[in-house]
């Protein structure tokens, strides 16, 4: 991805056609990093302009290649001696990691050792998933990940990223502007402290960025070399952490309010002043302090929630699948949220828009998206209800309606009360989809859809198997987290889609990038739900699938990435495409994806890069 100054910097004057060196009229974006600068020679193919040698070169994993060194690099580099003599290609060394990789007995050290892989031959590491995406889907990702946010102070090899805490936040500016990646254009920064459905993990949720971006590059084409996870430690509230002798985080409770605040601004402020083209990923924030980040900074920085945003989009794709492979719309629907935290709020909240867009008021798309918490549904009046659910929450009215002698109404009364035709689960709860719930809404239609999407396995509230038992097979079924598709009793299967947000939050990344996005708008985030519905029903129209295929997870990054792109110029806030023709905007996310291919590596010549 090149800066706005890339005309600026172009290499005076044209160097000869028979040079020695490949860098032929070469473009300098920005540079890289402090050990080596990307560029394209006059072909187009990628040139690697390393500032090291030696050992050095082969402990750097942006620049490591291992045996697939070429013995002309390997001489350049002073590296003989140093390596097999045998120079192996990138396929081989895919064939001989996977050969390893499926030995290993179990998730969480398959999990270690693509890590490990990671660390030392970032290349090869993204090679190894875009061939294996969806196997090794579950191991980066959900639900792997969660046990290795929970052991990751025992696991802890490499540092990666950034991390600031309240004893480094003042030098978080040095920190920033002293970091060997350059170039940033990505940011995935977590507090920890609702990770997944386990909670409060500590400086252990730096897994999640980590993991995160890994889904960046390989479903998002954006390149590792322009991505930073960030871990803002602002202390844990949990005891047994606060005892480990072994924890990796600050031992003190978790700041709130202004403390909380104040480190992030801290943070926010070093971004900008050092990586003025990046984007930040707020990522498991608790629902306390999520919606006051995102609004607090989205004007400031350009800048998005998963949990609300990501979650919300995903999920509508669902649902917009389900309705046009149904014949319906999704302002049809009577939709059940079990959920009220930050995902919840987002699901609601994206559906709403959704119906209005489909020629809904807003008083009647919100009578038709019912959200509830631990205590029950949302409505006005309700006592202990925190400020942000009053945005999702029903008339007294309504909710009188459903229990007539007061009170306030349950998961199954509001399911009876409401004609529910669409459930959806963010409660964390496992098993709270019962075969009563579960009838109850099939008693109110004929194809129900039905969506457990609480993260990981153990927490989602029914089993696809049960649901399709419960529902004598008229169920449309999708999960959070992988799921085999279902045999029924006569030989048939039933797909379980995946609703996972890295459908949408790689490409959503991907296309405010290539726009040069200074604002992540909310048509941004629902074109990249609109995108992977539309790609799933063209691609995939067999009744009953509500996602594509995660193997297929780069190729609807790419869709969601155009659209998005394309959606930021008719909003306003693309500032990085020149020409705003539609083809020349597809053209551009085309030639900006990253793809695993080694570069051609040479020696620096013009000294160590510098800003």
């Amino acid at each position: 991805f090149f800066s706005k100054s890339t005309a600026a910097n172009m290499l005076s004057g044209s160097l000869k056609r028979n040079s020695k060196h490949a860098l032929k009229q070469c473009i300098r974006p920005v540079t890289t990093s402090t050990y080596f600068d990307m560029q394209k020679d006059y072909t187009g193919k990628s040139v690697m302009e390393v500032g090291v040698n030696g050992v050095a070169a082969l402990r750097i994993p942006q620049i490591n290649k291992g045996a697939a060194f070429t013995l002309e690099e390997r001489k350049k580099l002073h590296l003989s001696g140093l390596l097999p003599p045998t120079v192996k290609t990138m396929e081989q060394q895919v064939e001989r990691c996977y050969s390893t990789y499926s030995e290993i007995p179990n998730s969480i050290e398959k999990y270690q050792y693509l890590r490990h892989l990671q660390e030392r031959n970032e290349h090869l590491y993204y090679a190894f998933l875009a061939k294996h995406l969806s196997e090794v889907m579950p191991i980066i990702y959900t639900p792997t990940v969660g046990e290795a946010c929970r052991k990751y102070s025992y696991m802890f090899n490499f540092p990666r990223g950034l991390s600031f805490s309240v004893e480094n936040i003042d030098q978080a500016d040095q920190a920033v502007h002293e970091y060997h990646l350059q170039d940033i254009r990505m940011i995935v920064a977590t507090d920890s402290s609702a990770i997944l459905g386990i909670g409060d993990q500590g400086y252990g949720g730096m897994g999640i960025p980590i993991g995160k971006l890994a889904l960046y590059t390989a479903a998002g084409g954006v390149s590792p070399f322009q991505t930073c996870p960030v871990a803002l430690d602002v202390g844990t509230n949990r005891e047994d952490l606060l005892q480990d002798p072994m924890y990796l985080g600050v031992k003190m409770g978790r700041l709130s309010g202004a403390p909380y605040m104040e480190l992030v601004e801290k943070f926010v402020a070093a971004v900008k002043r050092n990586w003025p083209n990046a984007i930040i990923q707020w990522e498991d924030l608790s629902k306390d302090v999520a919606f006051e980040v995102l609004h607090r900074f989205r004007d400031e920085i350009s800048s998005f929630n998963d949990d609300i945003q990501g979650t919300g989009a995903v999920t509508m794709a669902g649902v917009i699948a389900a309705c046009k492979k149904t014949g319906q719309k999704l302002s049809d629907q009577m939709i059940v949220i079990s959920g009220a935290g930050a995902g919840g709020a987002g699901v609601a909240w994206v559906l709403r828009e959704g119906m209005i867009r489909e020629g809904l008021t807003p008083e009647e798309a919100r009578a038709r998206v019912m959200v509830l918490d631990s205590t029950g549904l949302l409505f006005h009046g309700r006592k202990g209800m925190e400020d942000y659910k009053l945005d999702s929450a029903q008339t007294p009215e309504l909710a009188k309606s459903f229990v007539p002698d007061g009170g306030i109404p349950n998961l199954l009364q509001t399911i009876v009360g409401s004609k529910c035709t669409c459930l959806i689960g963010l409660s964390g709860v496992p098993g709270q989809f019962t075969e009563e719930i579960v009838k109850a809404v099939a008693a109110n239609t004929d194809i129900p859809i039905i969506m457990p999407l609480s993260n990981p396995n153990a927490s989602v509230e029914a089993f696809p198997e049960d649901i399709v038992k419960w529902t004598n097979n008229k169920a449309l079924i999708a999960c959070g987290s992988p799921f085999d598709d279902v045999e029924t009793s006569d030989g048939k299967k039933v797909p379980i889609g995946q609703g996972n947000n890295a459908f949408v939050f790689p490409g959503l990344g991907a296309g405010a990038i290539v726009a040069g996005a200074s604002k992540i708008t909310d048509n941004m985030v629902m074109e990249g739900g609109y995108a992977v519905a539309d790609y799933c029903c063209h691609y995939w129209p067999q009744p009953g699938r509500l996602y594509p295929p995660v193997s297929e997870m780069r190729k609807v990054g790419k869709e969601v990435a155009k659209r998005v792109a394309i959606q930021a110029v008719k909003d306003g806030v693309a500032t990085n495409v020149p020409d705003t023709s539609m083809d020349q905007i597809v053209r551009q996310v085309e030639g900006a994806f990253w793809a695993p291919v080694y570069p051609k590596v040479i020696p620096q010549r013009l000294g160590k890069p510098s800003n």
